[in-house]
This record gives C-alpha cells, structure tokens and sequence, in this order.
C-alpha cells in the first residue's frame, strides 16, 4: 500500500513538470507572436492553454484523492497541499500567456506595443521566459539556486513594469487610449506572470526547506 502512494506521490511531481514545461512553451510562443503580430501562433497559444487547463484538472483531483485515500502526514502532506496551489499558480501563468496571445490576437495586423517601449517589452518578455524556465528545472531538481534566480529575476520584471506606468503618465506620451489600454494590460500580465513563478518558487522552499520565506518570497 505504502508503494502505491508513494507512486501515486511521484506522478503529482511529474504532473507539475509536465504542466511546467507547457507553459514555458506557452509564453514562448505567446512572446513570438506579440512582438511580431503573427495571429496564427497567438492562436496556437489560445487554443493549447486548454491542455494546461484539462492537466492542472487532473493533478488536482488525483491530489485529492491521495489526500482522501491515503492519509498523509507530515512531509507528504505538505507535498501534496504545496502541489495543489502550485498548480494553480502554474495555470494561471498559462492563462496569462493566453492573456499576452489574446492582445497579440485583438491588434493584428498591427503589433500591440508602440516603437517607444518595445525594448522595454523586449526584456520584460525575455525575463518572463528565464523565470518559466527555471520553475521547470526548480521543480525537477529542487536547487534552490533556481529560486534565488526567479526572484532576482521577478525584481527586474517589477522594475520594468513601473517604468512602463511612469512612461505613460509623461504629458510627452501622445498614444491612443486603446495603445494606453493594451500597453497596460499587456504589462500587468507580464507582471504578474513572474509573480505566479515567485509564488512556485516559493512553496518549493518551503517543501525543501520546511521553512516559510514571507521576505522577498511574496504573493501580491
């Protein structure tokens, strides 16, 4: 019986990789599609955010019913309730690329973000993409240097998003209030993207840890 959990323990770990890498490939390809206005790969996102869904879905029921079933206590129970809110975490930095898709969707043929910020956009899209991939190897290898590197990385995306809210309060930006609209929108779900990777990267700290990390570790 204690195998059968045990396995049953293991493929949560490899649903949460599994739906990881997913939304790598996700915000990847949502990135592409927003800085080059290509409607078909925004449309690609869209659709495929619906296996990330079904996936996070699964993970959650067979979390509970491990925890129904089997009973776990101490280091196993934190696996499993830490497995439950990082896969919430995890589909919503899905949900997010689809966001970041939809904008590059809505504009077509033209792109969403004016000549102006587009390098700000640029590194703000290129941090999100290292953050997701360091979840996946976070949660692969439990190294907790890769959770130092998100949250570095988080803080340089928060820094990024201020500029681009300081940027459109300036009496000089002249934009449409739709560009203004998109602009913001498209930077507050790059935002908060990096802030879902934060919020893995901490529950996986605290599994390998068994302490919580409330200073620079925190969900907004």
């Amino acid at each position: 019986m204690r195998k059968v959990f045990q396995e049953e323990l293991a493929q949560v770990g490899v649903d949460l990789i599994e739906i990881s890498k997913l939304v790598t490939e996700a915000i990847e390809k949502a990135t592409t599609a927003f800085e080059g206005a290509d409607v078909d790969l925004a449309q690609d996102v869209i659709a495929a955010d619906a296996r990330i869904d079904f996936l996070q879905t699964s993970l959650d029921e067979r979390a509970i019913d491990i925890l129904a079933l089997q009973g776990p206590v101490a280091s196993d129970l934190r696996m499993i309730v830490g497995s439950l809110r990082m896969s919430a975490s995890l589909e919503r930095m899905g949900d997010l690329a689809r966001h970041v898709a939809q904008l590059a969707r809505l504009r077509y043929p033209a792109t969403v973000i004016p000549a102006s910020l587009t390098d700000t956009f640029k590194a703000m899209a290129q941090h999100d993409i290292e953050i997701s991939g360091k979840v996946t190897q976070l949660l692969e290898t439990r190294d907790l240097e890769m959770a130092r590197d998100i949250l570095k990385l988080n803080t340089a995306v928060d820094d990024l998003h201020l500029s681009v809210f300081r940027a459109i309060a300036e009496e000089r930006w002249h934009e449409s209030p739709a560009t203004t609209v998109d602009v913001a929108l498209a930077s507050r779900y790059f935002e908060r993207f990096a802030d879902h990777g934060v919020s893995v990267a901490r529950k996986v700290t605290y599994l390998v840890t068994g302490e919580w990390q409330p200073q620079g570790f925190g969900d907004r």
